[in-house]
């Protein structure tokens, strides 16, 4: 089996460009897919303000619940704020088209780097929290942890090469599950609790007074919690990808996303406290609701699979907008253009790859533990958050379209809270997350340097009116060779084709060598001048390199071109490559970079 049938077992067959607005996605398959970070995150929001609670103890716990509404408030001003960013830039792009539009170019770039680092977080926490539902319904696995994750990365990664809406498909149903189940748990335990099945003593009544209790901690608690609003930009990101009327369509999945979200938050919230729940390290909060409204039956175990499962799908949010926002990146010249190239599926494949890649080395450094991403993961996504609202405050205050007071006055209030919240992360959580004021930098200088180049390389390859070029009157072909072999006899009547003088080049590491290749040279082609070069340090390419430079200076006088003939044979399996020493190619790789030397490859192909 060879490799082409490998690729089209696991990824398909290749689709046709014209099939491109059949992989558009309907409202109900986006909200599956984009829409999947965002609800996952209930599996893990109620739970990161309980652990900040659980350090002053038990009586504490009764926060959570004017904490969550704080959540639910910041919720609302950010799917307000994005329905409009939607409609004012549906090319998408969202935070990073926006910061860039309207605050400058740096702006965009640490809301688009902030992004792409959010996404690749996406994926890691997303699978690390799946492996943890797993792990909680069958402890006998907890070792596994970090397998089960690189695993998981590796199958989402498959799907998303499959295509959009191959993935989608596949995804939605899924995604659906989880939802109802949680809606079946939510209103079972709502039922017990308002039949007074649940005992009041489980939890600490509201209003109770807690010593020890600071405004910092509740700040920490409440920017712990904002974990779940992350996701909640992708749809913003991958506008491009609804069918049309692609800003409509993202707007009503957005709406419908938001609600699912509010209703599943609140009631996993509003559960934990009544029943008194307290995170543990080798159990989820959702596991020990559906404990205590289902006990451990069948459906117990449903609920945790369906959980494992969206907390696994969630990264595939990440995988649906990280390459759109790298196409546009790369469009502006300030990624590498591969991740603006469709594969075979017509999925930007690039991107996808090295998403998957960059996720599975996250999980292994941080071991799979949720907990030491997610403070990471909440503060990548609350600096564009804060940009884009920004950026769309200043755009209504210059451009005072229609009613555009009312405008201002929703996105002023989202940049207002969510830089609140992020002010609030680097207090509370700064040891947790200053590798942000690290790699942001860096991740922006390397856009820098990529625009840089692309720049430089469009200026030289501009083309004049003038023509600048000079032209060449000859042409000196060198021609390595490392013996008389069949392989350096083809390559010497190309050379001769094409040359008008030809100069083989020997080089020998010991006296012997040399002058046996100089009597086998005179008998095998007198007519063609070898020269033999004797490398003391037993180097190749310095040598070569030196002879190289000499005659390309002389030809430069007598404006000659310089050609290097390298010849090459070809092994008729690949893996044959392995036992040769493949000088052939460090000597190209080498004199490509000479600014004046033509290097072109004569190849012989072996029959066996």
């Amino acid at each position: 089996m060879n490799k082409l049938t490998v690729k089209r077992i696991i990824i398909g067959k290749p689709l046709k460009t014209s099939a491109l607005g059949e992989q558009k996605l309907n409202k109900l398959k986006a909200l599956a897919i984009l829409s999947s970070d965002a609800l996952s995150s209930v599996a893990y929001g109620t739970e990161q303000i309980l652990l900040v609670l659980s350090a002053v103890g038990f009586l504490a716990y009764w926060y959570s619940i004017p904490i969550a509404i704080g959540v639910l408030i910041l919720l609302t001003a950010l799917m307000l704020s994005y329905r409009q960013i939607i409609y004012a830039y549906p090319q998408g792009g969202g935070a990073y088209v926006v910061s860039k539009n309207n605050l400058g170019e740096n702006a965009g770039l640490i809301a688009g780097g902030s992004l792409l680092v959010d996404y690749i977080l996406t994926v890691a926490v997303s699978v690390s929290a799946g492996t943890d539902a797993i792990t909680s319904a069958f402890p006998s696995l907890y070792q596994y942890n970090v397998i089960l994750a690189i695993m998981m990365v590796i199958l989402i990664t498959i799907l998303n090469l499959r295509g959009v809406t191959e993935s989608a498909s596949i995804l939605a149903y899924p995604v659906y599950l989880f939802v109802l189940t949680l809606f079946i748990l939510i209103g079972v335990g709502i039922w017990k609790v308002l039949n007074g099945e649940v005992p009041t003593e489980l939890h600490t009544p509201m209003g109770t007074t807690v010593p020890g209790l600071s405004i910092f901690l509740l700040l920490k608690a409440f920017s712990s919690g904002c974990s779940a609003l992350t996701g909640v930009e992708a749809i913003s990101n991958a506008v491009p990808n609804f069918k049309e009327p692609s800003a409509k369509n993202a707007v009503k999945t957005l709406t419908m996303m938001g609600l699912f979200l509010a209703v599943l938050f609140s009631g996993i919230t509003f559960l934990a406290f009544w029943f008194g729940i307290a995170p543990s390290g080798e159990e989820t909060v959702i596991s020990q609701i559906a404990t205590e409204v289902f006990g451990k039956n069948a459906m117990y175990y449903f609920i945790q699979v369906t959980t494992a499962i969206i907390l696994i799908l969630a990264a595939n949010t990440g995988y649906a907008a990280f390459p759109l926002l790298a196409v546009n990146l790369a469009t502006d010249k300030y990624m590498p253009r591969i991740f603006t190239v469709r594969g075979d599926r017509l999925s930007y494949s690039n991107g996808i790859v090295i998403l998957g890649i960059a996720s599975i080395l996250l999980i292994i450094f941080f071991g799979g533990h949720t907990e030491k991403l997610i403070p990471l993961y909440a503060v990548g996504v609350f600096i564009p958050f804060t940009l884009s609202q920004t950026g769309m405050s200043r755009k209504w205050m210059k451009e005072k379209p229609e009613g555009w007071k009312g405008k201002l006055a929703i996105n002023l209030i989202g940049a207002c809270i969510t830089f609140t919240v992020l002010v609030i992360l680097f207090t509370t959580k700064f040891f947790q997350v200053w590798p942000v004021l690290l790699f942001l930098p860096f991740v922006v200088f390397g856009f820098h340097k990529i625009n840089k180049h692309y720049h430089n390389v469009a200026e030289q390859l501009r083309v004049s009116k003038k023509h600048s070029a000079i032209k060449m009157e000859g042409n000196i072909v060198i021609l390595p060779v490392a013996g008389i072999t069949k392989v350096v006899e083809n390559s010497l009547a190309y050379a001769e084709t094409v040359g008008d003088v030809v100069i083989a080049v020997y080089v020998a590491f010991d006296r012997e060598s040399e002058r046996r290749m100089e009597e086998k040279w005179k008998e095998f082609r007198p007519d063609i001048r070898l020269v033999t070069i004797h490398s003391h340090y037993r180097s190749l390419i310095r040598p070569l390199a030196r002879f190289v430079d000499t005659i390309e200076e002389k030809a430069a006088e007598q404006k000659h071109n310089v050609t290097v003939i390298i010849p090459q044979f070809i092994t008729k399996k690949n893996w044959h490559n392995f036992l040769h020493n493949q000088s052939s190619l460090l000597i190209k790789t080498h004199l490509l970079y000479k600014r004046n030397v033509i290097v072109t490859t004569v190849p012989y192909h072996l029959r066996k």
